[in-house]
């Protein structure tokens, strides 16, 4: 990780430190994901091992470079790990008298096509309603929800319902669909990826606020959810540097609080969630 910013440099060093410094055997920490670049288990040993002599029960959150972890394959990893880590996909885990539910998430980044992307949400929201149903199940009405990705997306395709809610003529329309660059520009618009999209964070408040019910900047099927169930808590990560700090919600909106934990973030220290 050194090599994407200064940040980063003596990374594993600063959470050791900082982890020591705060936390006990007794304590209970969450992993918000990529926590290994191993592709399969063998090649996570060395991380799993750092992980697992500091102190505290561990709960994991699968991040998209966790490529060892198959979702289909929870149950097997709970069972081999049992006693080290707990696998936090398709379940919950208990604390005190909270539920921590969660699932990987997905936030759109124009790194699909947006049909790849809604199919990738609609598993996601899915495996979120899994985690909170066994939750309830059990007896549990207080949930604290944990994802990898951020709830919202800061981007958006120039759908038809977007450039409208623009103000963009048909024309405007056309040629955003062709990817001109002026007309990108005039917009808020980025050239990059699979679709022209429109940078949300660069519009205007009130313009930002025209759009929300025709994107997902301020509310998604992730923020629905956590309100539907009545969670206290959003918890997630996956947005770094000082640009992205910002892609998501932070602080209290509709009853939830919402709460960036990426390590450059935080600066490698825990955060705080319950306490």
């Amino acid at each position: 990780m050194d090599k994407f910013s200064k940040a980063w440099k003596g990374h594993e060093e600063k959470i050791r430190r900082n982890w020591l410094a705060v936390v006990r055997e007794s304590d209970t920490v969450v992993l918000a994901g990529d926590f290994s670049w191993g592709r399969d288990l063998e090649e996570c040993g060395p991380d799993f091992d750092f992980i697992g002599k500091l102190p505290g029960r561990k709960i994991l959150i699968r991040g998209n470079h966790d490529m060892f972890w198959d979702a289909k394959k929870t149950p097997a990893l709970n069972a081999l790990f049992e006693g080290r880590f707990f696998f936090l996909q398709d379940n919950y885990a208990a604390y005190e008298d909270y539920a921590l539910v969660g699932t990987k998430g997905i936030c759109f980044e124009n790194l699909t096509s947006f049909e790849q992307f809604r199919k990738l949400q609609k598993r996601e929201t899915e495996r979120l309603r899994t985690s909170f149903e066994a939750a309830r199940a059990a007896g549990y009405r207080k949930f604290i929800v944990f994802l990898h990705y951020p709830p919202t997306s800061s981007i958006w395709p120039a759908t038809p319902e977007l450039c409208e809610a623009l103000g963009m003529s048909r024309r405007e329309e056309a040629a955003i669909r062709r990817q001109e660059q002026e007309i990108l520009r005039q917009h808020g618009g980025r050239d990059i990826g699979h679709n022209p999209v429109i940078d949300l964070h660069a519009l205007p408040p009130a313009l930002l606020h025209s759009v929300m019910d025709v994107t997902e900047v301020l509310s998604s099927p992730f923020t629905r959810m956590a309100e539907e169930y009545g969670a206290e808590q959003v918890i997630y990560a996956h947005s770094h540097g000082k640009s992205r700090f910002h892609d998501s919600i932070h602080g209290e909106l509709r009853g939830v609080r919402y709460q960036l934990v990426s390590g450059d973030y935080l600066d490698f220290k825990p955060f705080r969630v319950i306490g």
